[in-house]
């Protein structure tokens, strides 16, 4: 497997635009709940992008269908893909967002932990270990305030959702781990990219039919356009950019940044559908972004 590179600033600012694009489509998620059932958004954002990757490949003379062992790890990489949102939106049906953003971003953390036990080139030291748990902190910090309120009158079943938040996050990390650590590491980010978006349609799909989802129920201009951002901009264009820097540079370094997506979900929030913004929320945006500093800055020369 081809080595990777710790990220410059060009990657950095890939990175932040991709969080800030994945902060929006928590936006969009909600605006688009008003019309379209939460798991069948998963399987339309699928297939749509999935049809865009195919014609970019095309385009590209990118060959997607060799004979070179990559099946089994796309398929597993493509199941844990789709098992991630299912406990997603199956949990937010148990807590509140704000207590299943906390435990769903501690992926950043079981990636670390997994990269440095499967992948060679991804070691972590203690200074990298220190800036994501610090990192991790400005996001409990962010959404403290609804952590620790049930989002149910049945106080009990919360940490069903809670579980189901740690399981996505776990998933999450599994997924990278497997595209890291598998031949999947030496083919294109388009196909890596169109095994998850094909099994999780593939999966996600019958399972809304098979939980009886109202399905589509006001495609409203709002909706549509909504669901057009989750597939096109979100599930095609941002994830082929992200599959892309897996194969250029060292995960373990990039993943850190994803703890800047959900503030960016609270900003947009905040902008776009009127939220109310926390007062420790710029403490914690402060300390995310020094864990992510502590994460990427050189380490001293010997």
């Amino acid at each position: 497997m081809t080595d990777r590179v710790a990220p410059g600033p060009a990657a950095f600012a890939i990175m932040v635009l991709l969080c800030a694009i994945w902060g929006m489509q928590q936006v969009a998620i909600k605006l688009a709940l008003a019309g379209i059932s939460p798991l069948l958004q998963v399987g339309l954002r699928s297939v749509v992008a999935a049809v865009l990757v195919f014609g970019w490949a095309r385009a590209r003379d990118i060959s997607l269908f060799p004979a070179d062992g990559t099946m089994r790890p796309g398929l597993l990489a493509g199941l844990l893909f789709a098992l991630e949102f299912i406990c997603i939106y199956a949990g937010l049906e148990y807590t509140n967002a704000s207590r299943m953003i906390v435990f769903l971003y501690t992926a950043p953390c079981f990636t670390v932990l997994g990269l440095h036990w499967f992948v060679a080139g991804e070691r972590i030291g203690v200074r990298h270990g220190f800036g994501v748990a610090l990192a991790f902190a400005g996001i409990v910090l962010a959404f403290a305030e609804g952590m620790w309120r049930p989002a149910t009158a049945d106080f009990s079943a919360t940490w069903i959702g809670d579980l189901l938040g740690v399981l996505a996050a776990i998933l999450w990390a599994a997924t990278t781990v497997v595209i890291r650590a598998t031949g999947l590491a030496r083919i294109s980010a388009t196909r890596v990219l169109l095994y998850q978006l094909v099994v999780s349609a593939a999966i996600v799909l019958p399972l809304s039919f098979l939980m009886g989802e109202p399905g589509i129920t006001a495609p409203t201009p709002t909706v549509l356009l909504a669901m057009a951002y989750q597939a096109v901009i979100v599930a095609f264009a941002s994830y082929l950019a992200w599959f892309w820097l897996l194969t250029k540079f060292l995960a373990s370094r990039l993943m850190v940044f994803s703890f800047l997506t959900p503030l960016f979900g609270v900003l947009f929030g905040v902008v776009l559908l009127g939220e109310r913004l926390s007062a420790q929320f710029g403490l914690a945006a402060l300390l995310v972004v020094a864990g992510i500093v502590l994460v990427n800055a050189p380490g001293r020369r010997t």
